[in-house]
């Protein structure tokens, strides 16, 4: 599959500058007048911005969790940062539910997000936020969200035309916008990433390989383009109160660039969901010691739709470029 994009990458010569031209790209970039300077940071939308605590404030997270040692499996959440984690991290804040006995007391950041949300969720996390405590001119907040509109969309077809599935991420993609706005309304200052170009997740491939009624990849590539499209056009994105994250424009060039990022597989979650305890299997319970054969740190991806400790770590370094660099 050729993607729009894949051309003008390869033609900017080389991996570093690739990276560099996805980090300038991030809408809104230029020398802060002030330096912001988070009091909370608040995590909205799915799972890749969760953490699932047991009531040990050690929680795990859908990616590659660390464990003490190869022998002691025991969870190190601060090990292999969820990239909210690197967010507040960098405001010298924890969640609570990563939260050791030699830190923060009571932790004041939240964690909204949740398992399987999409677009139309995302109001009633900030109504949850704005019920325990409003937000206000401090807060830092994270939004992505919107896989699961594309997927949910994705899978009408073909009974659902392909134009028909546009207007419904598009509508899903403007919602996130909205929401987002009113964040900004509220005195919030947002980090926005869009969401991964679902062509080029393992889940991505998987539908290809599955189906020959026609490039399944390709679509939703395409799918995934208009619901950021229509985000990106909602958003009221000055630069001052909203950071954007090109997350899909690295995901796509970590498919279609050999190495890109220092990845040696784009296309292949690295854990063995074969070996998790958990009812369905789940990333969860992924550790470095349930690797598939020849898994190793530098895969992309955890399993088919979520980001492996590399990836999140990218993720968090984009957000991080964006939380310094825009005027907040």
């Amino acid at each position: 599959m050729r993607h729009p994009r894949a051309d003008l990458r390869r033609a900017l010569g080389g991996v570093a500058v690739v990276a560099a031209a996805l980090v300038a790209a991030s809408c809104g970039g230029g020398e802060p007048t002030t330096r912001f300077h988070a009091s909370r940071v608040i995590a909205l939308g799915d799972e890749s911005s969760m953490l699932v605590d047991a009531g040990d404030h050690n929680g795990r997270k859908y990616s590659v969790n660390a464990t003490v040692s190869d022998v002691d499996q025991t969870i190190v959440c601060t090990t292999n940062p969820l990239w909210i984690q690197s967010v507040a991290l960098f405001y010298g804040l924890v969640f609570p539910e990563c939260n050791s006995v030699t830190s923060t007391t009571s932790p004041v950041s939240r964690i909204r997000a949740q398992l399987g949300a999409q677009a139309g969720d995302l109001a009633a996390q900030i109504d949850a936020q704005q019920s325990e405590s409003p937000f206000q001119a401090g807060d830092m907040v994270t939004v992505m969200v919107g896989m699961y509109d594309v997927i949910a969309a994705y899978q009408q077809y073909p009974a659902v035309s392909e134009p028909e599935l546009i207007a419904v991420v598009e509508a899903a993609g403007a919602e996130t916008g909205r929401q987002v706005n009113h964040l900004t309304d509220l005195g919030a200052k947002v980090l926005l990433a869009t969401i991964f170009d679902m062509g080029f997740t393992p889940f991505g491939a998987a539908e290809r390989a599955a189906h020959a009624d026609t490039d399944r990849a390709a679509l939703l590539s395409r799918l995934t383009f208009r619901y950021n499209a229509s985000m990106r056009a909602t958003i009221v994105n000055d630069g001052r109160r909203i950071g954007l994250i090109l997350m899909d424009e690295y995901v796509t060039s970590v498919g279609t660039i050999a190495g890109f990022g220092g990845f040696t597989n784009g296309t292949t979650g690295v854990c063995d969901l074969t070996k998790s305890t958990f009812v369905p299997p789940s990333s969860l319970d992924c550790t470095a010691q349930t690797f598939i054969s020849g898994g190793t740190s530098t895969f992309f991806w955890a399993d088919t739709l979520h980001l492996s400790a590399t990836g999140q770590s990218v993720l968090g370094t984009l957000a991080l470029n964006r939380a310094q660099n825009n005027p907040f």
